[in-house]
């Protein structure tokens, strides 16, 4: 997380000729968004999809996976009245903030849009920046993988306890390729 415009400015500096798709996250992106800054700054033109779903998504689901609630994972506005980051979600502008970092920026709404916005894209001749805000609540099914993440070994929490002793089984389960 936060590597994936750097990793496509390093695979478009190696192959030049390609054309390079990047896809990153509104949470990885506002992490490294700079590095669009170099692409630019290089002539390296890439092609940016930023998935905005108000928030760490990925971080979030992998939170609860371990028994946690998500702490930190929504970007919102701290509630006055609960103390909780539970407010209304933060109105970040990813397109104004590409297009003021010099990239050619776009959003796409609906698939129809999406695709004119990767056509646009393409005859562009700089880092192009897709915003496409999704469903926060809708994720991908699973991987047929497993992430190794350790879960703690001692907690009060019963989603925790829960977590852990899935993650003893899963563990117990891993094949090592190499």
């Amino acid at each position: 997380m936060g590597y994936e415009i750097a990793g496509g400015l390093g695979v478009k500096m190696a192959a030049p000729e390609r054309e390079v798709y990047v896809m990153v996250g509104d949470g990885s992106y506002l992490m490294m968004s700079s590095d669009l800054i170099t692409s630019i700054q290089e002539g390296q033109k890439l092609i940016v999809i930023l998935v905005d779903n108000h928030g760490f998504g990925c971080i979030d689901a992998l939170s609860h996976s371990v028994g946690g609630s998500g702490f930190g994972t929504n970007s919102r506005y701290r509630d006055a009245q609960t103390g909780q980051l539970d407010g209304e979600y933060l109105p970040v502008d990813f397109e104004a903030n590409a297009r003021s970092l010099g990239a050619h920026a776009l959003t796409a709404r609906t698939l129809p849009e999406l695709r004119a916005a990767l056509a646009e894209a393409q005859k562009a001749d700089r880092t192009t920046v897709i915003v496409v805000e999704v469903d926060r609540n809708r994720r991908v099914p699973g991987y047929e993988s497993w992430w190794d993440v350790p879960v703690a070994e001692v907690s009060e929490l019963a989603a925790v306890q829960e977590a852990r002793g899935k993650y003893v089984v899963q563990q117990a389960q891993e094949r090592y390729y190499l």
